[in-house]
């Protein structure tokens, strides 16, 4: 198959024109017309420095009609389009494109579907902590299946930056701090989004970014430098965006930041040199939004027409909406500035992944009704749900709080848990808040007796906050269907008749994503003195964590006797939180990034190396005055509502490669399951090793009292690293493995390994 469609990609080339081969390295975000005289993104601009208000945004955008650049496209100027979610337009436009244009070559369809199309499942960051890769494999084909039936063709997902600074908003986006984990979650939705055979008409191109190293942005600071090793580079966050090749992803998305002074954009080192030469990339590389035309901002390229000489000559493909190509090109291959071979080069790349998604021999790839029979399946909602309850971690059970009992009477306090729309959490742009189930709501079809309510404790500084509406609709649909007596005016009268509070805290979808680095990641002091005001009541409180990076929550983690992390769950959020909190469910989740005590401590990750004065009571140690050594929780925490004993740690050095075993036993009364970590660490080594890393994890199902002993194999290659010069070592030396439930608490044995 592809031997015949590398045939047809050489005699389309020979039939284009300079401005048709331009014209596929195109892809169009619709622009907005209508009743205002400022561009999209300056009129964003407005409302977020405040100059006209978010009512006013919204009178002005109801007003606005779309512009698909009809002409350009029937020119064969476009080649592909980002931002189209409907079979309709979709259908419209590559109609056009296919029987309108000279050579009729089908348009490729992005959109970015980062955690589910419409059936929203958790944010990447909370689906993580499942820790399973079946279940994203699964949510990725959900969310393909979707995505294709409304004409989507690519997803702009998974991210795979590996974040270890929680300040940075696009935390949220991927799967936390460790390179080993979010190479498997990657893998998996690459598998998922594009299924056993991507020509599918429900398989849809996935396109992994951000390439490369995004998450080591410095400060944690949203589009800022990035500045390591090579072998920092190579170690700790390269082997997440091979994997995803390795699975057969057929697109990347390059990053907007720079490596070491090159923006990725024009890196031809990261682009060619590694993607394609060392890796085998065959699929097309596709621009962030305008990062083309932002080398000239970077200080790189002279002028618009520099960045497009860069970016080609570097191997980007596609230019996603900053015109830098339409505009510059054609005049720099007549000029012979640009070779136009580097840009046959590039329309082959993309041609290759149309032929690769079916669109030459299947353009209409769905239809109106197809997508209406799609759209917010029950079976949709009931995966969704699940991912939702493997996502919910744990992280305090103080007094045997939770789960609850059925006769329970409860006190619901915070805006959050009556807020349908914070559900999706960000980059949720295909969702529909009225789909979601708040966690009012929630308990009140699980059937729980609500008795009193209070919508208070807002989510920090920022001016956003759950719709009145929102609030309004829960509460009345609580108190038609409970004993609840609407909303408390005080807190004494909120824990009157109650017998728990629960209390929904945290930060806002808007507060997390891209755009949103915050400095400090603590509560707002609204939430903790709501907090405050409950725990004086003297009845229980359980936390409710709503969320998209980690928090630092000391006082919470103190003072609060029950704490689920529930981060943004998705449209089943209310429903998956009720199985939870009364033990339909047993929580089974670990975290997949640290908790910092303060936000002063970012970046704080488990696997730091030591230093020559590892922080420790003595005074001239690497330590802060003012806060403790450790996190509030560690990388990998997570309860249950069991318990597991772990023993018997036994090493077994061969040949090739090392298996550890470790006994684990479910002690608690009920069944439940157990993410095994294994870690290991190299005692000494040509440059300085981690204190520990990750090196394998499976995830058991026990029954209560029952007994399991695992075995990892793990080879020489994965304890590998590379010397000062760049070689990679495997060599042999002196050795601990760990296992257990999560980072910090593990059994460990030392070996000598030849």
């Amino acid at each position: 198959m592809k031997e015949n469609y590398e045939a047809r990609i050489q005699e389309l080339l020979g039939k284009m024109t300079l401005e048709e081969k331009i014209g596929q390295l195109q892809q169009c975000g619709p622009s907005l017309v209508g009743a205002f005289e400022v561009s999209f993104e300056e009129l964003l601009n407005m409302m977020f420095d405040g100059r006209i208000s978010e009512e006013e945004f919204g009178r002005l955008m109801s007003t606005a009609e779309q512009d698909f650049h009809e002409e350009d496209l029937r020119a064969g100027k476009i080649g592909s389009y980002n931002g189209v979610g409907d079979a309709a337009t979709a259908n419209r436009l590559q109609k056009i494109a296919v029987e309108e244009t000279r050579l009729g070559i089908p348009l490729i369809f992005g959109y970015d579907v980062i955690h589910g199309f419409r059936t929203v499942t958790p944010v990447p960051l909370g689906e993580s902590c499942a820790w399973d890769p079946d279940l994203w494999k699964r949510t990725g084909r959900m969310a393909a299946q979707e995505a294709s039936a409304a004409g989507v063709h690519m997803t702009f997902a998974p991210m795979v930056d590996v974040a270890k600074d929680a300040r940075w908003g696009r935390v949220s986006e991927g799967a936390g701090e460790d390179v080993l984990l979010n190479g498997c979650y990657g893998a998996a939705k690459v598998q998922g989004f594009q299924g056993e055979d991507l020509s599918n008409d429900d398989s849809i191109v996935a396109c992994v970014k951000h390439f490369a190293a995004y998450g080591a942005a410095e400060a944690g600071r949203d589009y800022n430098r990035v500045d390591m090793s090579p072998q920092r580079l190579w170690e700790e966050y390269l082997p997440s965006y091979k994997a995803c090749v390795d699975a057969g992803a057929m697109a990347i998305m390059p990053a907007f930041n720079d490596i070491s002074g090159v923006p990725c954009s024009v890196n031809r080192s990261l682009l060619m040199d590694v993607l394609r030469d060392k890796w085998g990339f065959e699929g097309m590389t596709v621009s962030d939004a305008n990062a083309i035309a932002e080398c000239v901002n970077h200080g790189i390229a002279a002028d618009r027409a520099d960045a497009a000489v860069q970016a080609i000559h570097a191997g980007m493909d596609m230019d996603m909406t900053s015109n830098v190509y339409t505009e510059n090109l054609a005049e720099l291959v007549k000029s012979g500035t640009v070779d136009e071979a580097e840009l046959d080069r590039a329309v082959a790349d993309i041609l290759r992944t149309k032929f690769a998604a079916g669109l030459f021999d299947h353009p209409y790839q769905t239809s109106e009704e197809r997508e209406k029979e799609t759209i917010l399946k029950p079976e949709f909602r009931a995966l969704a749900r699940e991912a939702a309850q493997k996502s919910i971690v744990l992280l305090k059970n103080e007094g045997d709080v939770l789960p609850l009992s059925d006769n329970v009477k409860i006190g619901l306090a915070g805006q959050t848990a009556f807020a349908k729309a914070e559900m999706t959490g960000a980059w949720a742009i295909g969702a529909n808040g009225d789909d979601c189930v708040s966690l009012a709501e929630g308990l009140a079809a699980a059937g729980a007796e609500v008795v009193s309510l209070m919508a208070d404790g807002t989510m920090g500084n920022q001016e956003e906050k759950p719709e009145a509406a929102d609030i309004s609709d829960a509460v009345s649909l609580i108190t038609e269907l409970t004993d609840a007596v609407g909303l408390s005016k005080n807190y004494e009268s909120l824990a009157a008749d109650c017998d728990v509070i629960i209390a929904a805290i945290g930060e806002t979808k808007d507060q997390s994503g891209e755009a949103a680095s915050r400095a400090n990641i603590e509560l707002s002091e609204e939430q903790i003195c709501m907090l405050k005001r409950l725990l004086a009541t003297g009845k229980p409180v359980i936390a409710v964590l709503f969320n998209g990076r980690p928090l630092a929550i000391p006082f919470v983690a103190e003072q609060v006797p029950a704490i689920l992390e529930a981060w943004h769950p998705g449209v089943e959020a209310g429903n998956a939180l009720a199985d939870i909190l009364f033990g339909k469910v047993n929580p089974s989740a670990k975290l997949t990034t640290t908790f910092p005590y303060t936000t002063g401590q970012c970046p704080m990750y488990y696997a730091h190396i030591n230093t020559g004065r590892p922080g420790g009571k003595g005074k001239y140690t690497s330590k802060y005055l003012d806060t403790p050594l450790t996190p509030v929780y560690p990388f990998g925490y997570g309860k249950s509502y069991t318990t597991f004993a772990y023993s018997n740690l036994t090493v077994e050095a061969g040949a090739d490669a090392v298996t550890v075993g470790v006994t684990v036993a479910n002690t608690g009364s009920r069944a439940g399951d157990e993410i095994v970590q294994c870690y290991f660490k190299r005692h000494t080594g040509r440059r300085v090793r981690p204190v520990k890393q990750l090196v394998a994890f499976e995830k058991i199902s026990f029954q209560a009292g029952e007994e399991k002993t695992l075995n990892f194999w793990i080879s020489r290659e994965q304890m590998g690293y590379y010397d000062s010069e760049m070689n990679f070592i495997t060599e042999g030396g002196r050795f601990t493995f760990f296992a257990g439930g999560n980072s910090a608490d593990c059994l460990e044995e030392t070996a000598d390994i030849m």
